[in-house]
C-alpha cells in the first residue's frame, strides 16, 4: 500500500543575514543579543526553523524594522 505524502510546509523567508551582516556580527553577537544559541540563529538564517511570535518581533525590534520586512510568508 502507497502511502500519499503529507502537505509541504514552507517555512517563512527572512532577510536575517542581510540585516546582521549590515551590522558587522556575528551569529554568536546577534544570538547574545536575542538571548539565543549561536545554532539557533543559523537555523533561522538558513531557514531550518521559523523563529516564534516572540523572537521575530524581537528580531524586527533589534533591527528598527516592521516584522513585515524582516519575514515574507511565502503564503501570502
Amino acid at each position: 500500500m502507497r502511502r500519499t505524502p503529507g502537505p509541504v510546509v514552507e517555512l517563512m523567508k527572512n532577510k536575517l543575514k542581510l540585516l546582521r551582516v549590515e551590522r558587522n556580527w556575528t551569529q554568536e553577537q546577534l544570538g547574545q543579543a536575542l538571548g539565543v544559541s549561536r545554532q539557533a540563529v543559523n537555523a533561522l538564517e538558513t531557514e531550518k526553523h521559523d523563529p516564534s511570535l516572540d523572537l521575530a518581533y524581537r528580531i524586527a525590534a533589534l533591527f528598527a524594522r516592521p516584522v513585515e520586512e524582516v519575514f515574507e510568508n511565502p503564503h501570502a
